[in-house]
């Protein structure tokens, strides 16, 4: 179902389900899940990709799969949507930098996978909609990271009428961050994730990260207090040591 590439410090997570559009279910769910485990500490990763095989990114969640578990007990789904909550989760928190290639449909909790992702490339034919409300269901795990993303209105906008919207739409939404042709997608795509790994420390990224989750709904005076001793940390730190010296000697420093 997932397909895994490491290749010069970027890491390819590719949805390999194409007859069910790449659906989500429990098991989809655990692979991305174990990858995104074992890659935040692989320092053969600094950088990942999630892309998909065939005309779908994602469908979201597998409807037969949905079916089964109406069977469920409440605490067994309830289990079921801790576990999809985990992986989420764990996307965006994942440590190192995170780029969707979205070529085709990124729907429900696929659509959740593109923009969970930090930045996000779509070719003009994708489209994204969180459609759960169409079949009865809830945009439930997602709606908690899409407001915050693309602000309220926006938000309400694509969970509460289930609507297809397209790349050059979400784009105007802020949901995506670039639209690149079809036939140029995966080497845009391949060289931002280049400029990335040898732009910027990896440590300084980890850290920017972990600042933005930190501060994230605290009051200003306390955003401010953590941003400053995070400031005061970096300073002793051998990536900035290493970085302001080659600054000031005028080199060129790859990372």
């Amino acid at each position: 179902m997932i397909q895994l590439c490491i290749e010069n410090r970027i890491a390819t997570l590719t949805l390999n389900r194409p007859e069910k559009r790449n659906a989500l279910d429990d098991t989809m769910a655990a692979a991305i899940l174990g990858y995104l485990e074992t890659l935040k500490a692989d320092d053969n990763c600094k950088v990942l990709i999630i892309k998909a095989n065939g005309e779908a990114f994602c469908a979201g969640a597998d409807l037969a799969y949905l079916q089964k578990l109406q069977m469920n007990s409440c605490e067994e789904n309830l289990d079921d949507s801790l576990a999809l909550m985990k992986m989420f989760r764990a996307l965006y928190e994942f440590p190192k930098v995170t780029i969707a290639q979205v070529e085709g449909a990124a729907f429900a909790g696929g659509c959740g996978l593109a923009d969970l992702c930090d930045f996000c490339f779509a070719s003009p034919a994708a489209k994204f909609a969180y459609t759960e409300v169409k079949i009865g269901f809830i945009p439930a795990i997602v709606s908690v990271f899409l407001s915050p993303k693309i602000g309220e209105n926006a938000a309400k906008r694509m969970l509460l009428t289930g609507d297809v919207f397209s790349a050059s739409e979400a784009l105007e939404m802020r949901l995506i961050t670039e639209i690149a042709d079809a036939d140029q997608i995966a080497s845009v795509v391949q060289a931002f994730a280049e400029k990335i790994c040898t732009g910027v420390s990896a440590q300084s990224l980890a850290r920017t990260k972990q600042l933005l989750l930190s501060i994230k709904g605290l009051a200003l005076e306390d955003q401010l207090v953590i941003a400053a001793e995070e400031n005061a940390r970096t300073r002793g730190s051998e990536d900035c040591k290493k970085g302001i010296a080659a600054f000031l000697n005028k080199e060129k420093l790859s990372w």
